[in-house]
């Protein structure tokens, strides 16, 4: 087999500059675009403050850290949806199943455990967890069931989902509001304390370059042992040199913010710390939302690209027929798919219930519609067979930094719902144009 040239790829003289480094560096030009996209926002809403208030709050490390906070809860469940709309299928009940596990978890940590374990038992957040994660993935293995072995359609199943858990919510508890949480259970909600500082944040970033240089040098390594083309040494050096970039600005950005003097006060009165006079700065560093959305963006890539499963459920989305006549339990993989979306829920009611400190009837409400849109403005097509996480957690990002930027400069939330809406409805109108193009 003869080997392409590490230059052959981007040495076409009809290309322009731009297409030529393009192919070079294998960009996929939709993830370019909406990095664009996110960027141009959080720069508009930032002019726009600084303009009309006087003050651009947005692009300051407070508003990233609380947007990284806010956008990990949708991001973790458009993980799933990705999964869901890949192989054809919606899930309109993700919101109201997030709703319904935290209100579990909430009852099972403040009513239940106390009386058997004692108040502030550390084993209590940890089977709340686990009780909110088997809750959801029992949820979405029920609906997949039906939708696979029953033949409901998946867009009825869960929207009677939708329905169903909302009222199970509130007859749990009939509409109270559950609280407070366990202290270690509130801890993976963020704040201060919720955070993993400066020195944890760069040992993080560390680790984070050198995997990325790792995957970039055994990436190389396979595509020569196997005979693929290789990319340009200087494509290399500049994707290894824009993802560390990028890992050692979040870095950067998340120790900027400093804990509030009232929380430092607080902290060095319980550890024998003097404040000095120009007072004590305390990086928040990483907060855990984000570290767990991360770690779940990661998990899920790495099984969409390098398992079988993955492997079946784009063979799924592209061809159901197809996929079933080579021999894949396409009903069993539904299942799985849903199960897998349940789970996720779960651990987003962890994150979001944690968050709040409580569990209350309203959360989660609306989040269906903030995670298929984030799903789709990520690139995930509505007809099946196409779609990326990393896409998802932009799509997430774009989503919530809309939200953000609207309430910092004003906006009601009617404004905010009319955006939100105008946004899913040229995202898909966006996949159809690229679809057509890609014929």
């Amino acid at each position: 087999m003869t080997q392409t040239s590490p230059t052959q790829s981007s040495a076409d003289p009809t290309l322009g500059p731009v297409a030529r480094f393009l192919k070079a560096t294998e960009i996929d030009t939709r993830l370019l675009g909406m990095v664009g996209a996110l960027v141009a926002i959080w720069i508009g809403f930032h002019l726009y403050g600084a303009i009309v208030n006087g003050n651009g709050a947005f692009l300051t490390p407070r508003n990233l850290w609380n947007l990284s906070v806010q956008t990990a809860s949708v991001g973790i469940m458009a993980c799933g949806m990705v999964l869901i709309i890949i192989t054809r299928h919606i899930d309109l009940s993700v919101g109201s199943v997030l709703g319904f596990t935290a209100m579990v978890m909430g009852i099972v940590q403040v009513w239940i455990l106390p009386d058997y374990l004692g108040l502030g038992n550390p084993l209590i957040w940890v089977i709340a967890c686990l009780v909110g994660l088997l809750v959801g993935t029992a949820i979405g293995a029920f609906h997949g069931w039906l939708v696979a072995y029953r033949g409901i359609p998946a867009f009825i199943v869960t929207l009677g989902g939708l329905l169903v858990w909302r009222g199970a919510a509130f007859l749990l508890a009939r509409g109270e509001t559950i609280s407070p949480v366990d202290a270690t259970f509130a801890l993976l909600g963020g704040g201060p304390f919720g955070a993993v500082g400066a020195v944890g944040s760069w040992i993080l970033c560390v680790i984070a370059c050198a995997s990325i240089l790792w995957m970039m040098v055994s990436g190389r390594k396979a595509r020569k042992a196997h005979g693929f083309p290789l990319r340009p040494l200087w494509a290399e050096y500049t994707l290894a040199g824009l993802s560390c970039g990028l890992v050692l600005a979040a870095t950067l950005v998340v120790d900027a913010y400093p804990w509030p003097k009232g929380i430092v006060s607080q902290y060095a009165a319980a550890n024998n710390i003097t404040v000095p006079e120009g007072g004590l700065f305390i990086s928040h560093g990483f907060a855990i939302p984000l570290l767990i959305m991360v770690a779940v963006a990661i998990a899920m890539t790495v099984m969409m690209g390098r398992t079988r499963f993955g492997r079946y459920v784009y063979a799924i989305g592209g061809n159901p027929d197809a996929a079933e006549l080579s021999g894949i339990n396409t009903r069993l993989m539904t299942v799985k798919i849903f199960a897998l979306m349940g789970f996720l829920t779960g651990l987003s009611a962890i994150v979001a219930s944690a968050r709040q400190t409580s569990a209350t009837i309203s959360l989660g409400q609306l989040d269906e519609l903030y995670v298929i849109a984030a799903a789709v403005i990520g690139g995930t097509s509505l007809a099946g067979g196409v779609g990326t996480i990393y896409g998802a957690i932009l799509g997430a990002f774009v989503m919530q930094s809309l939200k953000t930027g609207m309430v910092l400069i004003g906006f009601d939330a009617a404004i905010q719902n009319i955006v939100v809406g105008i946004v899913l409805v040229l995202a898909v109108y966006v996949d159809i144009l690229y679809r057509k193009r890609a014929k």
